[in-house]
């Protein structure tokens, strides 16, 4: 090997070592941070699971305190955190509420239940506004179904206007529900009774060519 090649690899050298004086403390902080982001991480992602086993577990113990119809059974729901399982145990509530005869618990379950979810929403906006009508508040209803265009909450909206007396207001409501039906589903004869009793008449099906 060249004399040249050995001053050229310890110049290399000197270089790196200097390099490594000058940024070592920055270089070893960026890696202590990264196992700390990667430490982190881990213990995020355990905590997360520890909290999904106990919400789960929650859950649970309220689900099985309202088939047990427990009194317990709404501060249960309640002492959930929010989450889906607060909203599918307080479903659950409000229907054990209705059929134990506690309308007005269930009007107010059913209030309490806040979800982005727009599918469950919808189901907890149709309940409640089915209890309203029941409680004698079809005005109330009809707020709480302002948004809906679902053809089951426009029969609803249907039965609040007939509960207020607005029988052209029910028969629009009826008729646009009918037409957002599916052909083969059971509840059309349902509403075309109801149709039919806030004086209108039910379209004929087209004939099958």
């Amino acid at each position: 090997m060249a004399i040249d090649d050995l001053l050229d690899e310890h110049e290399q050298s000197e270089r790196v070592l200097s390099w490594l004086r000058a940024n070592g403390a920055g270089l070893i902080g960026g890696i202590a941070l990264g196992l700390a982001a990667i430490g982190g991480w881990k213990w995020w992602g355990n905590r997360q699971l520890e909290q999904s086993v106990q919400a789960a577990g929650q859950y649970q113990a309220a689900v099985d305190a309202i088939d047990a119809k427990d009194k317990a059974a709404a501060a249960k729901v309640q002492a959930l955190p929010d989450s889906m399982y607060r909203t599918l145990a307080a479903l659950d509530l409000a229907k054990m509420q209705v059929q134990g005869d506690q309308r007005d618990a269930a009007i107010a379950t059913l209030r309490g239940i806040k979800t982005d979810d727009a599918a469950i929403a919808e189901i907890v906006s149709q309940r409640l506004a089915r209890l309203l009508i029941d409680a004698k508040q079809p005005a109330e209803a009809l707020k709480v179904l302002a948004q809906s265009t679902q053809p089951l909450a426009l029969e609803v909206r249907g039965d609040a206007q007939f509960a207020l007396g607005k029988q052209d207001l029910a028969r629009k409501d009826y008729t646009d529900a009918l037409a957002k039906l599916d052909e083969a589903s059971p509840r059309r004869r349902l509403l075309e009774l109801k149709l039919t009793e806030a004086g209108g008449t039910p379209a004929k099906p087209e004939a099958k060519s």
